[in-house]
C-alpha cells in the first residue's frame, strides 16, 4: 500500500469512525461526512491520475460539485435546527415529533 492510498483510506476512516461515536452536534456529523468526501475526490482524483484516463478526469469535480451541494444543504438544516429548537445538539432533536 502506498502512502497515499494509506493518508485518503485513513482519513476516510477517521471521519466515518467519528460519524459513528462522536454523533453530539449536528455540525460535528456536518464536517465528518465533509472529511469523508473530500478523502474520496481525493482518491478518485488520485485514481484517475494513474491511470490516465482522459474520459475519466471529469468524475472528481462531480463528485465535488455533489458535496458543495451536500454541504451547502447540510448548513442549511443545521441553521433551521438552530433557530427551532435553539441547539444543534442531535440528542434534543426528537425526529418522531410534528
Amino acid at each position: 500500500m502506498t502512502p497515499a492510498h494509506f493518508s485518503f483510506s485513513s482519513a476516510f476512516i477517521l471521519g466515518l469512525m467519528g460519524l459513528a461515536f462522536h454523533r453530539t452536534h449536528l455540525l460535528s456529523a456536518l464536517l465528518c461526512l465533509e472529511g469523508m468526501m473530500l478523502s474520496l475526490f481525493i482518491a478518485l482524483a488520485l485514481w484517475a491520475l494513474q491511470f490516465e484516463a482522459t474520459n475519466f478526469s471529469t468524475a472528481p469535480l462531480l463528485l465535488l460539485a455533489f458535496s458543495a451541494c451536500e454541504a451547502s444543504t447540510g448548513l442549511a438544516l443545521l441553521v433551521a435546527t438552530a433557530r427551532t429548537h435553539g441547539t444543534d445538539r442531535l440528542q434534543n432533536l426528537n425526529l418522531l415529533q410534528c
